[in-house]
This record gives C-alpha cells, structure tokens and sequence, in this order.
C-alpha cells in the first residue's frame, strides 16, 4: 500500500529515561508528541523500574551510546524541536550537550533535578554542567519550585516569589522560563509563570485533589515541545499545554493493583482545551 507524501508532521526527539510504567518519561513524551501530532524520537539516558508510587531501581545506558543514538537520530532526520528530562549525570548532560551546541534546533530543558519527596536526582556536578552548558542552549527551560531554589540558591516557596524568581532564571541563562508553581502550599488556585522576552505571563488552573500525578512535569514539557515544533509563538504554546496537561489530570485513569492499591495516570488521550 502507498502512503501519501503529503503527511509529513514535524519530528520531536525526546533526551530521557524509560518508564516502564509510562506515565513518565520517553513513554509520556511519545504520548504528547503524538497526540499533538508529530512524529516522535527518544534517545534513552537511562532505564527506570518504576511505577507511580515506587521506584525499585534506576539503570543508567552508557553516555557513549546516548551520543550513538543522538548521533544518528540528528543525522538522519529533520528535526523541528528538542526535549531533555532526566540526564541521570554529568556524563550524560554533556554527551546530550556537546551534539545539541552544534545545532540550531528549538531545545525545551527540563531541569529533572529534585523528585516530589524533595530528595536531590542528580549531584553538585550535574547542577553545575546544568549551569554551565545546557541551560544556556535551552529556548525555554521549565523548572518546578525546588529546582528554581537549586539553580538560583534561595528558597522559591510562596506565589510572591515565582516571578521573580522566572525572571532571574530568564535573564540568568539567556532564556525564556516557566516556572511551575505546583508546589505552592494550600487549596488556592495553582499558578504558573513564563518569563518571555522581558513580560511575566501568569497561567491559573484549579487545584485538582488527586493521590498522583505521576508524569505530569515530562508531559508538560513534551506537548511545548511539539507545539513548539509546529511553529506555535511561545506564550501560546506554553499557555496550550498547560490546558492539556490540566485536563489530562483531571480526566486521569484509575485501576485497581493485585496488591489493593490505586494506581493512577495521567490521561494523554484527553483533548482538553488546545489552542
């Protein structure tokens, strides 16, 4: 059967670890990129044995091999747009960084530094090579509250200081900056700001009251990058994805584990409300 030449959607790669339970990742970034239309890469940093609620071991692919992928992919394919998650280490940081320096590619990091619970992922030297190299390549960087206090080395804990602080990371790294105001304390409506060309641009949602939302930073990240991909203006496609990603949590799928447990995960199938 012959396919049509004229279907030619815009091609994302995705710099990041497997999870196995796919509500985060390579698996949650090939989920958003294909829902919002592109087609989808993933060059692997490492391989986690997780599910929602646990992580039982984390497995690093060697850096030489994830410059093999890099390698090949950017060589071979006309890419429109990047994301990073996790890195795993400084080795890793810099395999991804020294192909990425040498393009012009559209580049979301996502600082994959501190988990939920507040332990660090990665050590001094990775935040460093954050610093240092990737984040200055990056068009748009979307840490959470904690990494913000990480990479500016002061405390980013309450609304009053979310735009400041995307400020100060903008102009730091000569970038734009969402800074994801999830871990703001209380019921109040959650806020995200991006820092854009010199403007703050405020996103409000309601908080939603679920056990989990496992994924939901790699997914916010991926649906950008894609809206990126197809050309969409920052503030639009930031302002999109947030929709997205609201609704996907909302709508999130729920099952019930051998072990009694509730396991859920974010809905990537949801429309939600796109742009």
């Amino acid at each position: 059967m012959n396919i049509p030449n004229s279907v030619q959607p815009p091609v994302t790669l995705t710099i990041a670890g497997s999870d196995c339970s796919s509500g985060a990742g390579l698996q949650a970034d090939l989920k958003a990129f294909s829902f919002h239309g592109c087609h989808g890469l993933t060059a692997v940093t490492c391989v986690v044995a997780e599910t929602p609620e646990h992580v039982e071991s984390i497995h690093p692919v060697p850096p030489a091999i994830l410059q093999e992928q890099l390698e090949i992919l950017l060589s071979t394919y006309p890419i429109k747009a990047v994301k990073t998650g996790m890195l795993y280490s400084k080795a890793h940081l810099v395999a991804a960084y020294e192909l990425l320096e040498k393009s012009d590619i559209a580049l979301v990091v996502d600082p994959v530094m501190v988990a939920t619970s507040g332990a660090s992922l990665v050590d001094q030297s990775a935040i460093s090579a954050y610093k240092d190299r990737l984040l200055p390549l990056a068009t748009l960087i979307t840490p959470n509250m904690p990494e913000a206090s990480v990479l500016l080395g002061r405390p980013v804990e309450t609304k009053d200081d979310l735009e400041k602080a995307a400020q100060d990371l903008a102009e730091k790294f000569n970038t734009s900056c969402l800074l994801k105001g999830g871990h703001l304390p209380g019921d109040d409506d959650r806020l995200d700001i991006l820092w854009h060309e010199g403007l703050a641009h405020h996103f409000t949602a309601s908080k939603i009251d679920i056990a989990c939302t496992h994924g939901t930073g790699c997914t916010l990240s991926a649906a950008i990058t894609a809206q990126l991909a197809h050309g969409v203006e920052m503030v639009d496609a930031v302002s999109a994805s947030l929709d997205w990603v609201h609704s996907a949590i909302m709508n999130s799928f729920q099952w019930n584990s051998p072990s009694g447990n509730t396991i859920h995960c974010l809905n990537h199938l949801r429309s939600g409300s796109l742009h």
